[in-house]
């Protein structure tokens, strides 16, 4: 069954009491028992444990990973919460990208530090890098590849195979490329994570945040910590992600275009000082993005000559592209990532990873690319 008969149809059918060709809305805290010997005989007891419309969702996006189950949360930093949690104890070392998103990197450094976790940010570019940073304590690999918001890759199979031989379970943030595009699962890793909010949902409507597994085992130990810490989706957001998901291949198809063109004209721009784009052949990791993944996603960042202040100029001038956090929706947003997204990354940090104070993030979205390229032409020509 190919991707997009699957995102339609996976994890749903006709409601059998109505027929109704969409899940209900299951919007109850509690579910009535046929009786004691039969508790949880319907399966559903209580909804911070579980909800039938979560459970649609929670099905549609094991089947779009090609994984055994999956969890679904109320945001994305939920679902990074429950891995986290799930794997680790106190005393326990992980490996994360050094580049990624700015909550990743403060619930790590400023939440569970706290509790006598150790992290290690490392370039997971680099494999041997990885391998080198392995510890005897190590019990938690994060990735997080197209990564928030340079866009550097990480080589999925490579990491997947460093943690296989040192039993340490590989989670990635498979968020930018979404399913249609990439499957950590079949490169090796064994737990893919995703912020719901951006691609899945597509309209700027909702937060949430799932986790996809690889073995009954993870499965089973995350749930464990969604139900324990109680942060389990909503019914009514899941029923609005099952619809966005509906889209998911034909969003993705032209926003990824979108950006290509876009990234192209960037490039060739006089007053543009750099572009990083998977799809650019003069993108570093160009090959690796072709041979991992299907597409390149929607994603780009660019840096503007005359630095911080053009860019800033740059992104208060655009009139089209909202200047916004989130990223993924049908609407195409511009982040200033050292001031927005990755404000909590210390300023030593984020240069050291290349967010640099002038650095542009576009997330594109599905308007006639010629106005947003005409858009960015007038801000740049602002400059």
């Amino acid at each position: 069954m190919g991707f997009t008969t699957k995102q339609i149809h996976a994890g749903v059918k006709p409601d059998p009491v109505t027929g109704s060709i969409l899940t209900p809305i299951y919007q109850t805290t509690t579910y009535v028992q046929d009786s004691v010997d039969e508790y949880l005989a319907k399966g559903y007891s209580y909804s911070r444990s579980a909800n039938p419309t979560v459970d649609a969702l929670e099905k549609k996006l094991a089947v779009l990973e090609n994984g055994y189950g999956c969890s679904c949360y109320s945001t994305g930093m939920a679902a990074i919460q429950a891995v986290v949690q799930a794997t680790l104890n106190a005393g326990d070392h992980a490996i994360v990208s050094d580049v990624a998103y700015g909550g990743t990197y403060r619930l790590c450094t400023k939440i569970y530090a706290r509790f006598g976790v150790e992290f290690t940010f490392v370039d997971t570019a680099s494999p041997e890098a990885v391998a080198a940073a392995v510890r005897d304590n190590t019990r938690l690999i994060l990735t997080e590849t197209p990564a928030n918001p340079t866009l550097k890759l990480t080589d999925l199979a490579a990491v997947s195979k460093i943690a296989a031989a040192n039993g340490i379970p590989h989670a990635v943030d498979n968020t930018f490329l979404t399913p249609f595009y990439q499957l950590p699962l079949e490169l090796g890793a064994d737990i893919v994570i995703h912020s719901t909010t951006k691609y899945f949902d597509g309209h700027n409507a909702t937060v949430g945040g799932a986790v996809v597994t690889k073995t009954a085992e993870q499965d089973e130990a995350i749930r464990f910590v969604q139900n324990a810490s109680g942060v389990i989706m909503s019914p009514w957001v899941a029923w609005l992600t099952l619809q966005g998901i509906k889209t998911l291949s034909v969003r993705m198809e032209r926003q990824s275009a979108n950006a290509l063109a876009i990234a192209e004209f960037l490039e060739a721009h006089p007053k543009v000082a750099r572009v990083q784009y998977p799809g650019l052949k003069s993108f570093p990791q160009h090959e690796l993005a072709k041979s991992q993944a299907d597409g390149f996603g929607a994603m780009l960042c660019f840096e503007v000559k005359g630095g911080v202040q053009a860019g800033k100029r740059i992104m208060d001038a655009v009139e089209l592209c909202a200047l916004a956090e989130n990223l993924g929706s049908v609407e195409t947003l511009i982040t200033h990532p050292a001031t927005m997204t990755h404000a909590d990354v210390e300023p030593e940090e984020r240069e050291r990873v290349g967010i640099t104070n002038g650095l542009v993030r576009l997330s594109v979205g599905l308007e006639d690319v010629q106005d947003l390229i005409d858009d960015l032409s007038a801000a740049l020509d602002s400059v």
